[in-house]
């Protein structure tokens, strides 16, 4: 029978001993292991570990084998450990505790498969027949409890936690649902037990390094009698890395998001993707960084997460050094590239019309969104470089192409951070044109976001610099979104007056596209003016334009539009026609929350005409499409109004 010997590893300061040695005091408690525990630290991450002979002679010991009963060889002190084993009838568990590599444990498993082995490293043994438990970090609400439990333990009273539920969960969140840091923390806060949990929390976030915080902070020495200290356990591991792998590590901790895509990093590190996954996957042997599976299961669709304290040290490194440095700067701008690179061959794919040329890379709209959802994080990230002159030029293209994908997909706090960050970078570098576009991304986010008043504000600042800049096209384009804020505003007359000024530009320019959705605007606003006639005139040009123009897209918005002005003119026959096609093309675009719209339309014509069956589906319907399109309030106000209509 096989040696049954298991693993616990993770990275450092997770809690691998602890869960260990508790593990074995409850084992001999439940009378798994009558010949008792046998325990070494291997202190496997010092500077000077323990080898496999030298810990032979403290078992050996423990054992009751000793001064002159001690073999003079090493050879014959393995046979005579290996003898004791095989003879003790009682099982036994010998815990093998910190090893960073198996020379350090291999010569001291048991010869027989009667009793069990305990590893405890962080560092994965991929060639061994060992059972792995591989341990994360604490679930945020596991963290929250440990610190809290480690307050009431000390004093019952300590009514902090209580007191300051969200303090607690930052502090939490700072050290990362990390045991040891949480441990330290909680050390800290009970030393300082007449300051409140927040001032800690300040302190942090002021020195941006956790692990400065606390260790300065550190109340000592745990159970085991090893110091309660972050930075070194971070430091061992980095220092035993090879050259290429150091590297890496250095360079992702510069990585504009916590997860990164396998081919943002080969671009990071200048690689292939062939050789950065190798070395990745050492890295995840050693606990660094934690692999995240991709939608479709492939290599390049592979996501890397760095844990916030390793980052945070990473980065620390680079800057740290002045080679480092110029090394880490290189890389950013190369990753920068990338992003600008494939945005734009996604934005095209997005706003794609027959005739244009075909974009590079991907085939369709939904190979375009699964590229932008996953990257979307270091994508919004590296737009904030742009703060930074030598980023800056990148960064305003960047956010160029991010305006139609976040507006798609409603991330509009995203789009706000990227709009502002682009505006800087725009300034910056003296580009006014790029800052007009800024401005007119930041207006549509805040008109998204209810902040009406604002939306204007930017709109009309982006109109003013392309009048300044003598920007036709983008004049265009900031007069149709200045008339929608207006429409918001509940200032019809200016809004149309905007719009009629958007449809003449996009006409005198032959830009049909763009004529199609200022008529299309200009119907709704129409609409609401009560000239419901003119309205429908609006929606059918917008619909045949599109038509024209082969844009799918904007056509199943103008038949949704138009519906609502049939059904304000009273012709109801031709408003479920409408409906219906435009439906259909929202379906087949996945446009979530045009489909949550046109059924929320149909279910108010339904109710109207006093068909409560029919209502009640289709509002149940759009609430389905709207949680899709990431608009929970519509979500909800669908819901309730289903729940409204009479059985």
């Amino acid at each position: 029978m096989p040696l049954l010997v298991f693993a616990v590893t993770g990275m450092g300061g997770v809690g691998k001993t602890a869960l260990a040695v508790e593990a074995a005091h409850r084992a001999r408690a439940q009378g798994w292991f009558p010949g008792g525990t046998l325990f070494v630290d291997l202190r496997g991450y010092d500077d000077d570990p323990v080898t496999a002979d030298q810990a032979v002679l403290a078992l050996l010991d423990a054992l009751g084998v000793r001064d002159g009963d001690l073999p003079p060889t090493s050879e014959r002190q393995y046979d005579a450990y290996r003898a004791l084993l095989t003879e003790r009838r009682d099982r036994m568990l010998l815990i093998l505790d910190n090893a960073s590599d198996p020379s350090q444990y291999l010569p001291l498993l048991p010869g027989t498969d009667h009793h069990r082995v305990l590893i405890t490293s962080r560092d994965r043994s991929d060639a061994l027949p060992v059972r792995l438990i591989d341990l994360e970090t604490l679930a945020p609400d596991d963290s929250v409890a440990l610190l809290t439990r480690a307050l009431h333990d000390t004093d019952e009273r300590d009514d902090r936690p209580a007191r300051e539920p969200a303090a607690l969960c930052e502090l939490a969140a700072l050290c990362g649902h990390l045991p040891l840091a949480l441990q330290i923390a909680a050390g800290m806060l009970r030393r300082r037990r007449h300051r409140d949990i927040a001032s800690l929390v300040a302190e942090i976030r002021e020195a941006g390094d956790a692990t400065t915080v606390l260790d300065h902070g550190s109340p000592g020495t745990d159970l085991y009698g090893r110091s309660l200290v972050l930075r070194p356990v971070l430091e061992t591991s980095y220092r035993r890395l090879p050259p290429e792998h150091a590297r890496l590590l250095r360079l992702l901790c510069l990585a504009p998001s916590a997860e990164t895509g396998t081919e943002a990093i080969a671009a990071l590190a200048d690689l292939d993707t062939e050789s950065v996954l190798s070395l990745l996957e050492d890295l995840a042997a050693r606990y660094l960084v934690t692999p995240v599976r991709g939608g479709n299961g492939t290599a390049s669709a592979l996501r890397w997460r760095l844990h916030d304290l390793v980052r945070v040290f990473g980065a620390g490194v680079v800057t740290g050094d002045a080679g480092s440095r110029e090394e880490g700067e290189t890389a950013r701008e190369r990753v920068l590239e990338f992003y600008v690179r494939w945005a734009d061959a996604a934005d095209d794919r997005l706003q794609w019309l027959p005739g244009r040329e075909e974009p590079e890379r991907f085939g369709d709209r939904g190979q375009a969104l699964a590229w932008l959802d996953g990257e979307r994080a270091g994508l919004v990230a590296a737009v904030g470089w742009g703060r930074e002159e030598r980023f800056a030029g990148a960064a305003v293209r960047l956010a160029r192409r991010l305006g139609e994908y976040l507006d798609w997909r409603r991330h509009f706090d995203d789009l706000i951070t990227v709009a502002e960050a682009s505006r800087e970078a725009a300034r910056l570098v003296g580009d006014h044109h790029g800052e007009a576009i800024a401005w007119n991304n930041l207006g549509n986010a805040l008109r998204e976001a209810g902040r009406t008043g604002e939306a204007i504000d930017a709109h009309t600042r982006a109109r003013d610099l392309c009048q300044t800049a003598g920007d036709h096209h983008g004049e265009a384009n900031t007069w149709n979104n200045l008339g929608l804020a207006l429409r918001e505003a509940g200032r019809t007359g200016e809004a149309i007056d905007a719009l009629t000024r958007a449809r003449d530009l996009y006409q005198a320019a032959g830009n049909h596209h763009g004529e199609a959705m200022a008529w299309d605007h200009l119907g709704v606003v129409l609409r609401d003016a009560g000239r419901a006639g003119e309205a429908i005139d609006a929606h059918t040009r917008a619909r045949d334009l599109c038509q024209t123009a082969g844009d799918h897209h904007g056509e199943g918005r103008a038949w949704n539009n138009l519906g609502n002005a049939l059904h304000a003119a009273g012709r109801a026959e031709e408003v479920i026609e409408a409906y219906g096609k435009g439906l259909e093309i929202c379906r087949e675009l996945e446009d979530w929350y045009g489909e949550g719209q046109t059924l929320s339309n149909l279910a108010f014509v339904h109710e109207a005409a006093q068909h409560p069956d029919e209502a009640r589906a289709a509002y149940l319907e759009a609430a389905d499409a709207f949680t899709r399109a990431n608009a929970p309030t519509e979500a909800a106000e669908a819901r309730t109004r289903a729940a409204e209509q009479p059985e």
